[in-house]
Parts: structure tokens; sequence; C-alpha cells
């Protein structure tokens, strides 16, 4: 018969394992990001730092300034001013909700999938496409612009797909009151309301490609940084290299002095002159001349 003992390790080891298996995965599926650059943005009331690490639940504001986002090695979410956003990571994509302002968006092909989502409607890069777009709030509205590949915008369970170089307008449902005149939630316009939404989108892409450089600098800066760091531990290298081949000479002049004044001094016993003239300055009499 098993003792009470062995049953209660028997019984804990299986708990223990998931515990020390499931930790890390779930730590590990909480983030979101990193910063790649920003100015006047804070998450969680605290000032935005380059390289910090974003996680699931975080909240972004950007006042009069920007905020660019890596998500993995190569998609980047740039957050323009007086936007107001939070994150969600699933296991399988991250999720921006959106609440004010606009994000422009880098989607690398074939990259982890990533949604911007304002109220019951979401906006996702079709997979396959190296995607370039904005989504922008304006007035109540929601404006969808596509700039490279091709963006899917589910409208309440519609599903519109926005080529390159087009946009969609639609109102997603809120609490809050739509201003008088504004079409009903689910229409979709275009023509003045883009004209209205020209300014803040013309800037998106600029933004985007302005995070991929600032990005592309970040890690320009720590190449250059180790190969700094190299170039010093190569100096520094060569700098004890050179001391040593220095002792080393010395050494060996000492040597080749020692050994003549050593023939010296048996050419003297022998009565017959001496073979070796030692430098200027040395004396085979005083050692500490060598």
């Amino acid at each position: 018969m098993l003792s009470k003992r062995l049953i209660a390790r028997l019984f804990l080891c299986p708990i223990l394992l998931a515990l020390v298996v499931g930790v890390p995965a779930f730590a590990g599926s909480a983030v979101v990001g990193s910063v790649a650059g920003s100015m006047n943005a804070t998450v969680g009331g605290q000032t935005l730092l380059p390289n910090t690490t974003l996680f699931s639940g975080d909240s972004l504001q950007v006042r009069d300034g920007v905020a660019v986002i890596a998500l993995g090695s190569t998609s980047r979410m740039v957050f323009g001013r007086d936007t107001v956003a939070s994150f969600l990571r699933a296991s399988s994509e991250v999720t921006v909700l959106l609440d004010q302002g606009d994000v422009s968006l880098f989607h690398a092909e074939n990259s982890a999938p990533v949604r911007v989502k304002v109220g019951d409607v979401s906006v996702v890069p079709l997979t396959g496409f190296k995607t370039l777009g904005e989504v922008v709030m304006l007035n109540g509205a929601l404006v969808v612009t596509t700039k490279e590949g091709e963006l899917r915008v589910n409208d309440k369970g519609k599903l519109i797909n926005v080529a390159k170089g087009k946009s969609i307008t639609v109102y997603p449902s809120s609490d809050a009151p739509q201003a008088a005149g504004n079409p009903p939630s689910g229409r979709h316009v275009s023509g003045a309301t883009l004209w209205g939404a020209a300014s803040t989108i013309a800037g998106g892409t600029a933004a985007v490609l302005a995070g991929i450089a600032i990005s592309r600098a970040g890690n320009a800066n720590d190449n250059a940084s180790t190969a700094a760091s190299n170039a010093a531990a190569a100096a520094s290298a060569a700098s004890a290299a050179a001391s040593a081949a220095s002792a080393a000479a010395s050494l060996a002049n000492a040597a080749a002095i020692a050994s003549g004044c050593v023939l010296n001094l048996e050419a003297n016993e022998a009565g017959k002159a001496s073979p070796y003239t030692p430098p200027t300055g040395v004396s085979c009499g005083n050692p500490a001349t060598w």
C-alpha cells in the first residue's frame, strides 16, 4: 500500500508541472510589442520611453505628439496626436481598441495578425500582403484608407475589402449621440467626408514611414554602439598586445646583452680581447643598465 506521503507527492507533481509550464506561456502571450519612438505620449500616465515593452491591457495616450509601436520585428503602428487607445493580446492576434484619434499601420507580409477596433467595427490587414493604411476617427465617422495591400472592414458582420488607393467611411455604433446630419450607422459614404479628413489621412503614410525610419535608426544606433564596443575592445586588445610585445622586446634585448657580457667575461679569463661591445650607456659590470 502506498504511503500517504507518496500519494501526496504523486498528486502534487502534475499540478506543479502545470504551473511551471503555464506561467511563462501566459506571461509571453501578454506582450503586445515595444516602443520604437515617441513624443508627448504616455502609458498608464507614465512617460513613454523607447524600448518600453507594452502589455495586454495597457492604455496609450498621445497628446501633441506621436507614438511608434513595433509589433514583432517588421510590423509598425503609428498613433497620431490626440489619440487614446488600449491593447489586447490574444493567442493569435493583437487588438487595438481605438477610443479617439488615428492610427496608421504597416503590416508586413505573413506577420502576426493585428486588428483595429472602434465600437462594433473592426479593421484587419489581409494576410499574404504587405499592407500600409490608416484608420481615422473624425466627427463620429471612421475613415479607412489603404495605401498598399488591402484592408478588410467588418461593419457589424458586413465584410468590405478596401483595395489599394481606396477609402471608405463608416459610422460605428456608439453610446454617444451622433452629430446632426450624420448618416445612420452602417451607411458608407465618400466625397465630402473624405475631403474633411484629407489632412489627417495625408500624414498617415508619412507617419508610418517616419516610424519605420525611427525604428531603423534605433537599430542602426544599437549596431553602431555594438560596433563601437567591439572596436574599443579590439583597441584595448591591440594596446595590450603592443605592451606585451614591448615587454618581450625588452626581455630579448636584456638577454642579448647578458649573453654578450658572458662572452666578454670568458674572453677576459682566457686573456683574449672582448668579442662583444655593449650598446652606448650599457655596462656589462652594471646589470641595472641592461
